[in-house]
C-alpha cells in the first residue's frame, strides 16, 4: 500500500510539472520562517511598532510552496486551484484569529499557553 501511495505521489508531478519533492521541502522547510514571522508580528504588536513586513513575511512562506505551484505547474485541474484558494482562506483566517488572540493576552498579561 505505502508503494502504491508513493507511486501515486510521484506521479502528480510528472503530470502537472512539478517536482513533489520539491514541493514537500518548501513546504515542510517554510514551517520556522513562518512561525518565526507570526512570533516577530506579535513582539512588534507588544511593542506598538508596525507589523506589516513580518505579516507580509508570514503570508509568502505560508504560501510558498503554492507559489512554486502556480509558477512551475501545468495542466493543474479547477478543482486543486479551488482547494488550495480553500486551505489558504481558512488558514490565514485561523492564523489572523490566534495571532489576535495571543495580543490580546500579552497586553493583558495572561501567558495563555
Amino acid at each position: 500500500m505505502f508503494e502504491g501511495l508513493t507511486a501515486w505521489f510521484l506521479s502528480l508531478g510528472e503530470n502537472y510539472g512539478v517536482n513533489p519533492w520539491v514541493f514537500g521541502a518548501i513546504y515542510v522547510g517554510a514551517i520556522p520562517f513562518f512561525l518565526a514571522s507570526v512570533g516577530w508580528i506579535v513582539k512588534r504588536a507588544r511593542a506598538g511598532q508596525s507589523t506589516v513586513l513580518p505579516a507580509m513575511l508570514a503570508g509568502f512562506f505560508f504560501v510558498s510552496a503554492y507559489l512554486y505551484l502556480a509558477i512551475a505547474g501545468r495542466n493543474i485541474p479547477v478543482w486543486v486551484w479551488i482547494f488550495l484558494a480553500v486551505l489558504i482562506v481558512w488558514g490565514a483566517w485561523s492564523q489572523v484569529r490566534q495571532t489576535r488572540r495571543r495580543i490580546a493576552q500579552s497586553s493583558t498579561g495572561d501567558s495563555g499557553t
